[in-house]
């Protein structure tokens, strides 16, 4: 069995296309469900708005750095592992903070604020720390990254149907209620199928691999919920807030790290299996968190 690091999932062209797609549809969808409100809402809640962004794009990839470290985990499974924390939340993180009991509105705004900052925030962040790991910076230097190349192809995927849903939302409002429901769910279901043709289109090489990241994978989730409730119990937020801090910092898009593995890292072996494992091992636990918290309600405080 050849090395984690040596091997390359195969994504032929053709799936790549429709999956970058099937992505920006995601996107669109979520931007269906996303108001000019919830930009000018966390001007309102500025210390819970400080503390997600910061638990995001500072604390939480900072935390996996040390982590790939701890573990002695091999190049390609650190970079697989230091992508996912760079990505923006999904909005399964809304349905799942509702579940919780949390803070939706907080929920909503932080999805679409941290889904605009990602364009910029996770190319680089994804470089800077990759190129700090000690034996996967070696490998970030064989693939010849471009940060500004891959911000283009995020601003793309992500950026541009995220602008045109919001101003689908706001021009036809009637529309768009009626529509954007369908959209989400369409569009969630498609891109969960696409994940799980590429697993089945290299199944052996999961398998074999599997086992190397799961515990990896499984510390890091663990991690990643538990940064954005430390993080806000820190900052004195509410637990109506923690909640839904903790959940927006623990679900990370695990779809789009599929995406840029394929289509700038030639499907590397470690950062395809992390990313795979990750987008249902997060859904699973977060549902598990989730439903544990709904079935407690929080403790008193006035949410921000």
């Amino acid at each position: 069995m050849l090395p984690i690091d040596e091997i390359r999932l195969n994504f032929n062209p053709a799936s790549l296309a429709v999956l970058n797609a099937v992505l920006a549809f995601l996107m669109f969808g979520i931007a269906l469900d996303t108001r000019l409100e919830d930009f000018r809402r966390v001007l309102r809640m500025p210390v819970a708005f400080a503390v997600g962004v910061g638990a995001q794009f500072v604390v939480l990839p900072a935390i996996t750095y040390v982590l790939t470290l701890w573990l002695e985990v091999g190049p390609s499974i650190a970079l697989g592992m230091i992508l996912v924390a760079c990505c923006p939340p999904g909005n399964v993180s809304n349905i799942l903070t509702h579940r919780a009991r949390g803070n939706v509105a907080l929920s909503v705004s932080m999805t679409a604020v941290s889904n605009a900052i990602a364009i910029v925030a996770m190319p680089v962040n994804f470089a800077f720390w990759g190129g700090l790991h000690p034996t996967a910076s070696g490998l970030l230097r064989s693939i010849s990254l471009d940060p500004v190349e891959m911000a283009l192809h995020i601003f793309i995927i992500i950026g541009l149907p995220f602008a045109l849903g919001i101003a689908c939302t706001n021009r036809f409002p009637h529309w768009t209620e009626r529509f954007k429901k369908p959209v989400r769910i369409l569009s969630f279901l498609t891109l969960i199928a696409f994940i799980v043709g590429a697993i089945a289109g290299n199944w052996r090489f999961f398998m074999d691999y599997v086992g190397v990241v799961i515990v990896a994978v499984a510390v890091h989730d663990a991690l990643a919920f538990g940064t954005g409730w430390v993080c806000a119990r820190a900052f004195g937020l509410a637990d109506y807030d923690r909640r839904a801090l903790s959940i927006e910092v623990g679900i990370r898009n695990a779809g789009l790290g599929l995406v840029l593995i394929f289509g700038f890292f030639g499907g590397l072996g470690g950062m395809a299996v992390v990313a795979g494992v990750w987008g249902f091992w997060d859904i699973i636990a977060g549902l598990a968190l989730a439903t544990w918290w709904g079935r407690r309600p929080p403790q008193p405080g006035a949410p921000s």
